[in-house]
Formats: C-alpha cells, structure tokens, sequence
C-alpha cells in the first residue's frame, strides 16, 4: 500500500447511502469487470446494514435489497439524481472525460468518501503526457474534489475468465470451454496473480465505511496461477481435459488482436507475463495483512462458478 496524506483515525460511519457504479466489460488495458466486483461490494454492504445504491447499464444480478438505477456512469449529467442523498461512491468504470463531472455530482450529493477502482495504469501513465492519461486522470480528479479519496489498484480479476475483461490471458474463457474450442496462450506456466473478486470487495468495504485507507493507494494482489493450472482445475471440475495450445508471443499478439484487445493492453500484458514467466512468485503478505488472512485461491473461486464452464458435451469415440 502507497500512502499518500495522512490517515485519519479509524472510524466506523453509520446509517449511510453508499452508491455503486458498474459498466459492461471492455478490452482495455487494465480494466476489471466492474459488475463481479460491484456486486461483490454490494452484497457485503447490505450484510453490514449499509443502504446501497446502483448505477449501472446491467441490472441482471443485483443482491436484492440494492436501490437499483439503469444508467451509465460514464454519462453522468444524464443520471444527476442517482447522485443524491449518497454519503460514499465506489466509482468503477469511470471515463476521464466525465469523471470529475461525476465526482462533482457526488459531492454535490452529500458524498464524502470516493472510492475509486483503478488499475496498474497509473504507474505507467505517470511517464507519459497529460493528455494521454486514462486511469491517472480519474485518480486526479478523485483527489482535486474535497472528498476523503481512495484508490484500489488490484491485480487481474479472476472474473474476468467467465465476463471478459483484462488482462488478454484467461479474458472470456468461459466462452471458448463451452464451446469445447481450443485454449490459445502464451507463457502457459507464467503465474499471473488472479485475484477473487470478493477480496476486492472486503477491503473496498473497509475504504467505504472507516478511515483505514483515507487518502491512499491501495495495492490488491490476488494469488498467482498459471493458465496451465488453471485450466486443469477447469477440466478436473467439468470431467475433461481442456484443449490447450501454447503460443509464441508474437502469435499471442496476433490472435488477440482478433479478439479486440488494443496493442498497448497486449504489450503491457505480454511485457507482464514474461516477467511472471522468468520470476514466479507466491501470496502476497500485504494483501495478507489488508484482509487479516491470505487471498482466496482460483481453485476456491472455481468452486463457486464451475457451472459458468459447463454445457459443452465431447463427441463419443
């Protein structure tokens, strides 16, 4: 965790509105699926007692109980009252455009917490232009408003294998298993740290309702697993072996292109990959000690969503 400001002291709000926001996926470099997580989130909240507010495009899958509101948080000025009467604002799928227009709303509404979910991006950003800034120009904003900020920089989701999202590796997966196509990757052993989306959310809660990471960026790591491991884990949970093709990184560029990933995503990726191929990792101690216990592992999560693989049917020899 990178600190940023002093901490204020640990303080637990009460009888607060907190409002959510979620977008589709998209292939876009660093880009977690919004709705896994925000329902995630959500879902703790409405266990904690919390009021919960939604903004989002997809209403499917909501936990009951959550002020539901069709909209799109990348449009703010077109949902202003969804703004109103919030005390925090989970902002997940923001656009640097209209971030500080929604942050402004917020604010305006009674917000005096934003959590913002971000990305690695900014570590990168920071090198280059202004103008070229994506997930840097929402932290910015979050900071300039009067609001007690946090950032959440977690690593990939493990989500992303059933909805899509980033990173290129593992996205959709879903998909292609139920379709019994073919598995296509590069660095099959490279440990990329998936993280359960659920983790996310616990230490989200903690940023939404106490001061623990008042004016912070905070730095989620999930547990490290290959694609290999993974899709044994896959295949052992559906009874079959999961077809798998390794790809040389130049044969990974090609075919994720196909799938409408960008060059800059596919180079921050692969650049990834090659490093967690090289230096295989393990549990990361401070996502330890954000969540009093060690992050939940791909198998732990499959458990939960092996269904999403299922309904393709080998042909008989």
């Amino acid at each position: 965790m990178v600190s940023q400001g002093p901490l204020c002291s640990r303080v637990r709000l009460r009888n607060v509105t907190i409002m959510v926001t979620s977008v589709p996926p998209v292939a876009f470099l660093g880009a977690v699926p919004t709705g896994p997580a925000g329902r995630c989130l959500a879902a703790r909240l409405l266990a904690a007692g919390e009021p919960v507010r939604v903004l989002a495009a997809d209403p499917d899958g909501w936990p009951d109980g959550v002020e539901l509101i069709e909209g799109d948080v990348t449009r703010p000025g077109e949902f202003p009252s969804a703004f109103s009467g919030i005390d925090g604002l989970f902002l997940a799928g923001a656009a640097p455009g209209t971030a500080a227009e929604a942050i402004g709303l917020a604010e305006h509404g009674g917000a005096r917490r934003i959590v913002v979910l971000s990305s690695h991006g900014p570590e990168f950003e920071i090198h280059q232009p202004p103008r070229t800034w994506h997930w840097l120009a929402i932290e910015r904003a979050a900071e300039a408003s009067s609001a007690i900020w946090t950032h959440l920089r977690p690593s990939p989701l493990m989500a992303s294998t059933v909805v899509g999202g980033y990173p290129p590796s593992g996205s959709s997966w879903a998909e292609l298993i139920r379709a019994g196509e073919v598995i296509r990757e590069p660095y099959g052993h490279a440990r990329y740290p998936f993280l359960h989306e659920d983790d996310l959310a616990a230490v989200a809660v903690t940023a939404l309702l106490t001061d623990e990471h008042a004016r912070s960026v905070v730095e989620v790591t999930g547990t490290p697993v290959s694609a290999i491991e993974r899709l044994s884990l896959i295949g052992a949970a559906l009874g079959r072996e999961i077809p798998f093709e390794e790809l040389t990184p130049g044969q990974a560029r090609r075919y994720w292109r196909t799938r409408g990933w960008s060059d800059s995503a596919i180079d921050v990726s692969l650049w990834a990959m090659k490093i967690f191929h090289d230096n295989p990792g393990g549990p990361d101690p401070a996502t330890e000690r954000l969540l009093g216990r060690r992050a939940r592992t791909y198998q732990e999560w499959l458990t939960e969503h092996a269904g999403d693989f299922a309904g393709f049917t080998p042909p008989a020899r």
